[in-house]
């Protein structure tokens, strides 16, 4: 089934998630359901939050991208109960983003380009590795969705202040996308 996506200005964007047990109601329908909203609104990531629940899971579908980085090919994974447990800041780079969630903005973001993360795969067996590359900075977006941060909260000065106007739009439920959303009420 396709959820609707909950855009900027949902409360549930903002609150911390919690970690889930193996016994979450419709734990595989809902993982299904959130890739096929992913495939439908044509993302590469996708968290929980952003479709109404407060709870630590992220999927990701990189193969979408692996015409440009071939190294994703394949590449669909199901993270629950991600933690970035630490940060390699020796290097950065900076790359534009975007988020289902916040239709129509593109900011450049700068983050760094290797993270260790812990979580728990659909079978709930403990991972904890290094991830670099573009899948770092997909993890990175999708865990700050958990804790209640979205990716414009990440620019400085005047960019932060020009997105200022378009996400009230979009919490104003002035904006259009191609596909299921929830605005605000």
């Amino acid at each position: 089934m396709i959820l609707p996506i909950y855009t900027y200005g949902q409360s549930v964007l903002r609150n911390v998630a919690e970690d889930i047990e193996p016994d979450y109601p419709e734990l595989k329908q809902l993982i299904q359901d959130m890739y096929d909203t992913l495939e439908r609104s044509e993302g590469i990531g996708l968290a929980a939050p952003q479709v109404g629940l407060s709870i630590r899971l992220v999927i990701v579908n990189l193969d979408i991208i692996s015409d440009d980085l071939p190294e994703y090919k394949g590449f669909i994974k199901t993270y629950i109960n991600p933690y970035i447990e630490e940060v390699d800041d020796s290097e950065t780079d900076v790359q534009e983003e975007g988020c289902l969630s916040l239709p129509g903005i593109h900011e450049k973001v700068k983050r760094p380009t290797r993270i260790r993360v812990s979580y728990q795969d659909e079978q709930f067996q403990e991972h904890d590795e290094w991830i670099g590359g573009y899948l770092a900075r997909v993890l990175q977006h999708e865990i700050d969705h958990l804790d209640g941060i979205v990716f414009t909260d990440h620019l400085k000065g005047l960019r932060r202040q020009l997105t200022h106007k378009k996400l009230q739009s979009i919490a104003n439920g002035r904006f259009e996308c191609n596909y299921k959303v929830k605005p605000r009420r």
